[in-house]
């Protein structure tokens, strides 16, 4: 080993390899893997960015399993209520993988000014509400305080206080329908005290965030009767594993939903993701190992005197190889590095300088989010290496091919 790592080192360092017909292809071939590496991990950055930073905001809203009356079809309003005096509350008992449990209520108003008018859906929450989402998506004033007596206070969206002319402190008259024969409206005055922005545009539009017993009033409940619990996994992927089991494990009167289910389309979206990633990283790896391949065919031709030497004083066509593969593995490195300073580069300017932005609307998200993972980073290193070196043996095959007698007198 010893032997054709100080061949391969000599290569590398002579002053004709360095000005030699290979050397353009060796350069190509480094800038190609380096080029590889670097748009490998930014589509794997920001791929799982996204898919990401799209599932937390959907959690947000909804909890990652919803748990209702099972007359109500998960809609945006609340109309047949679940004791909240349940067995697994305010501690989920059921299952293992919750982190966390949340009731909620929600009713459907429309908000009234003097010029126009908008339809909201008010969420309800109380003191055990997860409130560490909205803590990054908060853009002016503060997050509501509901664990003393009942306020007016709410969280409304920048959409609608763009929409409506709202500013902190602004009085929202808002508007419910009442069921039953007389159809009346009630009305409820909230004090704007926090505007959110979370720049999912579905969700932005559509919630107000304030104090649940204002929605238990309002349909007439008991402070013990409450629209739904909200509950959170702490592994996202192992979710329609566990919202199996609470199904299985609440009250038959009860009915439970995963926002895998509740919002298939978005996350049918997401996983395509997955499989972009792989067909990205699949594709730079081979435009790389391709462009090695040449460079190490080419190399080989150059050095055929040196293989025929190489034979003649014993050595074995294994041992010739190597010295082509290290060297391989040398270029191969060289452009690693690079790849990592391209890309980890671009993923910073990415993160700190949010240069590249998106349609909130089609996106869901107003940037492309980056979720750096040294697993990810060193797993496309050293894969990169490795498919590399394996594609490479097959062309140094080509040296057991070679007589040492023609190769000697070679031309």
């Amino acid at each position: 080993m010893n032997f054709e790592y100080f061949v391969a080192r000599r290569i590398v360092a002579s002053k004709d390899y360095k000005s030699s017909i290979s050397a353009p292809i060796i350069k190509i071939a480094i800038t190609a893997i380096a080029l590889g590496l670097a748009i490998m991990m930014v589509s794997m950055a920001t791929g799982v960015g996204l898919q990401k930073k799209i599932r937390e905001k959907v959690s947000a809203f909804n909890g990652d399993i919803l748990i209702t009356n099972y007359d109500t079809n998960f809609s945006n309003d609340s109309q047949a209520p679940i004791l909240k005096d349940q067995g697994f509350y305010p501690e989920f008992n059921l299952a293992e993988g919750i982190d966390h449990i949340q009731a909620v209520a929600l009713k459907g108003g429309v908000i009234r000014t003097e010029t126009d008018f908008e339809g909201v859906v008010v969420k309800g929450v109380g003191t055990d509400f997860k409130w560490g989402f909205f803590d990054e998506y908060l853009k002016e004033g503060r997050i509501p305080d509901f664990s003393g007596n009942l306020n007016d206070e709410i969280l409304i969206s920048k959409y609608h206080a763009n929409r409506l002319g709202f500013q902190l402190g602004d009085r929202v008259n808002t508007f419910f329908l009442q069921e039953g024969k007389t159809q009346k409206a009630r009305s409820r005055g909230f004090t704007i005290v926090g505007i959110y922005s979370s720049g999912f545009q579905q969700f932005d539009e559509q919630f107000l965030i304030a104090d649940i017993r204002h929605v238990q009033r309002l349909n007439n409940w008991g402070e013990h009767q409450i629209g739904a619990f909200e509950l959170f996994v702490s592994d996202f992927d192992k979710i329609q594993e566990v919202g199996n089991v609470v199904y299985e494990e609440i009250p038959s009167n009860m009915d439970s939903l995963t926002i895998r289910d509740k919002y298939y389309t978005i996350f049918e979206w997401l996983d395509l993701f997955d499989f972009n990633i792989i067909l990205i990283v699949g594709i730079m790896i081979l435009i790389a190992g391709i462009n090695m391949i040449t460079a190490l065919l080419v190399l080989i031709l150059e050095r055929t005197q040196m293989i025929g030497i190489l034979k003649a004083i014993g050595s074995s066509d294994w041992s010739v190889r190597k010295v082509f593969l290290y060297n391989a593995a040398y270029i191969v490195c060289i452009g690693l590095f690079w790849g990592n300073l391209v890309g980890i580069g671009l993923l910073l300017i990415q993160k700190f300088g949010k240069v590249i932005s998106l349609d909130p609307e089609t996106y869901y998200v107003t940037e492309a989010p980056i979720h750096f993972d040294g697993f990810h980073i060193l797993l496309l290193n050293v894969g990169t290496l490795a498919l590399c070196l394996i594609m490479l043996l097959v062309p140094s095959y080509f040296v057991t091919k070679i007589s040492p007698v023609k190769a000697i007198r070679f031309e």
